[in-house]
């Protein structure tokens, strides 16, 4: 099977990436990752707006992430099969819609079923983007084409409570918290202007294996379910049970998969050092990104008394320390290869450490190591995204892509749902977010150490 593209993949340096790829995939990137992060901010005014309850709240937040983790396998091996420009510009429709319909929103149900079809259109459109950067891109290019896509998700999550506590406080037109879906739609609309530009790859022949679909499906739903709702319901019976059967379905998911002569994920991916052992590696990663912006957040707002844009702007000091290196990983990962993740890891340890220490506090102590936290971000995120994908052959890239995506999702939900149980366990939000950072460390170690047993390139 081989990988049929309208731009072919070249790995001599005189070839370029075709116009306008980067602009289009990297304007959907931080839509995306905006989404996930912005929503944190607008939602004591929508509780107001819309007299919604904890429960549907809670929902707001976890429509969108429960259908995005679901969606992402499936969204990556649609791309391969019909057209990844094509599936690329099908989600991006259906994020931009949906955006639209969260902004308009006249109760907490619509909204939270506007939040579902965000996460749906998400799912179709972050496979893709990895997809084309891997496939569109002169392999020379690709560690500066993955810095970017790096520093634009950062970014994006990163400054999103900023943007959104502004368009809060601006409230054009009254729009209130609405703007923070609203915006959505001239940049979507701006991105679909420019969807030719893309280059269209898919795999020849196949077929989509419905039945691989519905297990795997089911079981990241029955793994991210209890993730979400266990923290808040502290842990009934049913999430035990979900758990242990999201197991079960996975293992019934990979026996189909290996019987399957066009399966949704090819397994023989898995046997590749760097994509299987990446994975774990990307797991680990992601596990203390989502989880330490919560607790910060937590005790910024809850423990020190800031609004939430105050707290916004803390947030910016790690911006700092992105913007730093992200930009530059990709020739510090060219003279230090896996070391690159290695180094980022143990900065990022550094750095939390001496938020523990800091934390009681004026916020000023913060800051410094705030800003190496997001040194160490930006040094590992986009050479362990180059690193994973970087053996996969054209034909799996969706799929490859969707799998790596999703490992993103559960890894930032199984670091919430670890993060939290530590958290308040704490006597005071103090203690919780010092207690927090000292798990947070032990992760990035855990981190370090196995960052040696991928490929030394």
């Amino acid at each position: 099977m081989t990988a049929t593209l309208t731009s072919p993949v070249v790995t001599s340096r005189g070839e370029t990436t075709p116009r306008g790829v980067m602009p289009v995939l990297l304007t959907a990137t931080f839509m995306t990752a905006l989404d996930f992060f912005i929503v944190n901010v607008a939602l004591p005014a929508v509780q107001l707006d819309l007299r919604a309850g904890p429960a549907a709240l809670q929902w707001v937040v976890a429509g969108y992430g429960l259908a995005l983790a679901a969606g992402l396998i499936t969204g990556g091996r649609l791309g391969d099969l019909y057209g990844r420009r094509r599936i690329f510009g099908l989600g991006l429709v259906l994020f931009t819609v949906a955006s639209v319909l969260c902004g308009v929103a006249p109760t907490a149900e619509v909204l939270i079923g506007s939040r579902v079809l965000q996460g749906l259109g998400a799912a179709l459109l972050m496979p893709q983007t990895l997809a084309i950067l891997r496939t569109a891109v002169p392999l020379w290019a690709q560690p500066k084409a993955f810095a970017r896509y790096g520093l634009t998700l950062g970014l994006g999550a990163v400054f999103g409570q900023v943007i959104g506590g502004l368009l809060i406080k601006a409230d054009l037109f009254g729009l209130d918290w609405r703007l923070c879906f609203l915006i959505n739609l001239p940049i979507g609309v701006a991105a679909l202007v420019k969807l030719r530009t893309l280059p269209e790859s898919r795999a020849v022949g196949g077929r989509l294996d419905l039945v691989g679909v519905g297990l795997v499906t089911a079981a990241l739903v029955a793994l991210v379910l209890p993730l979400i709702q266990g923290p808040e319901q502290d842990w009934p019976l049913w999430t035990w049970l979900s758990l242990a059967g999201s197991i079960v379905l996975f293992a019934v998911f990979g026996v189909h998969q290996s019987r399957q002569s066009h399966p949704l994920v090819n397994l023989r991916l898995f046997r590749q050092p760097a994509f299987g052992k990446g994975l774990l590696a990307v797991q680990l990663f992601w596990m203390g990104q989502a989880s330490f912006f919560l607790i910060l957040a937590l005790y910024l707002q809850f423990g020190r008394g800031l609004s939430a844009l105050e707290s916004g702007t803390v947030f910016m000091a790690i911006g700092a320390g992105y913007l730093l290196t992200s930009t530059n990983a990709h020739r510090i990962a060219a003279r230090l290869g896996r070391h690159v993740l290695t180094a980022g890891a143990l900065i990022m340890v550094v750095g939390l450490a001496s938020m523990a220490v800091a934390a009681g506090h004026g916020i000023g102590w913060l800051l410094p190591g705030l800003a190496i936290d997001g040194i160490g971000m930006g040094m590992a995120l986009a050479p362990l995204t180059t690193t994973v994908l970087s053996k996969v052959e054209p034909e799996h890239t969706g799929a490859a892509s969707g799998v790596l995506s999703t490992v993103n999702q559960t890894g930032n939900a199984v670091g919430v749902a670890l993060i939290g149980i530590v958290f308040y366990q704490a006597a005071d939000y103090t203690g919780g977010f010092q207690a927090g950072l000292i798990v947070l460390c032990v992760l990035e170690v855990g981190l370090a150490a196995l960052i040696q047993l991928l490929p030394r390139r």
